[in-house]
């Protein structure tokens, strides 16, 4: 119980600091550029382009909207973490949103390009520790959930039509195709960096290891590392010596200290590491 509890805050601390970085490019690098992005945050923006009315409140009504339309389509997990991340998500964007206003950090027109860059990788990285951590921000992810409900279409599609159509929108208030682009190079970059913190978070690694001190070594790992370690009874070709080869699976970050345990123990030993596709099972992903 204690260590699912520390696990749930663990996350909660990621998503918070996730959704901070998409706040702030969202509204120090991309409202003041006038740039509409897919999602409930594209919408909100051009609300706030057409009306000024402050984006945090358009975001609540539509969340809250959507969240009241999908309720009985949605279970209660979803719904719980939509809900905080939303709550985080509005916090954030309305203390952010007049504080950049008062004091911008970039000037607006200036460099428009890289701003949008900007914000794009910060919205993704946002993103990306969000979804890693079993989070929601709201929007699109209903929107999404219901057109794969009630229409069979797959995640990926439904969003990238409902982005679309958010960002093709735009034109009808700025008369401007470079808004549009605007829109789908921040959209670009900010998927490409989300699945980049994503895939980081999660890619892992296998270890052979050949060590005389092999004993030592798969205890130290159990301890030191908290990883699982399986034996191997084998023989060495050449040597026609019975070996014993011990296997590992980690989490990329834990790379490093694996190494470290087997210098500590046997610097001769021998070790292969490589890149695993995918692991899933007790301490890694979900079999889905």
């Amino acid at each position: 119980m204690k260590s699912r509890t520390k696990s749930n805050m663990k996350d909660l601390v990621f998503i918070m600091l996730g959704i901070l970085s998409y706040s702030v490019g969202y509204t120090a690098f991309i409202l003041p550029e006038k740039v509409v992005m897919g999602g409930a945050s594209g919408i909100a923006a051009l609300v706030f382009y057409a009306t000024e009315i402050p984006t945090w409140i358009s975001l609540a009504v539509i969340n809250c909207t959507l969240l009241l339309i999908a309720l009985k389509a949605l279970n209660l997990q979803f719904i719980i973490r939509t809900l905080t991340g939303v709550g985080i998500l509005l916090f954030f964007v309305g203390v952010l949103q007049p504080f950049f206003e008062a004091h911008p950090i970039i000037t607006a027109g200036e460099d428009k390009f890289m701003h949008v860059l900007i914000g794009g990788a910060m919205g993704g990285a946002g993103l990306g520790l969000v979804f890693s951590h079993n989070g929601s921000t709201g929007g699109t992810d209903i929107i999404t959930v219901l057109l794969n409900k009630y229409f069979n279409m797959s995640f990926g599609r439904a969003m990238q039509f409902v982005d679309c159509t958010i960002i093709c929108s735009s034109y009808l208030l700025f008369r401007s195709t470079e808004t549009i682009v605007y829109g789908v190079a921040f959209t670009l970059v900010a998927t490409i960096v989300c699945d980049y913190v994503i895939n980081g978070s999660r890619q892992t690694v296998q270890f052979l290891i050949i060590s005389k001190k092999y004993q030592e070594i798969a205890d130290a790992i159990n301890t030191d590392v908290r990883r699982g370690v399986t034996l191997i009874e084998g023989k060495g070709w050449y040597s026609k010596k019975d070996v014993d080869l011990l296997i590992v699976l980690t989490r990329k970050y834990e790379s490093q200290e694996v190494f470290a345990v087997i210098k500590a123990i046997d610097p001769d030993a021998v070790v292969s590491q490589t890149f695993c596709q995918g692991v899933f099972g007790e301490g890694f992903d979900k079999i889905k």
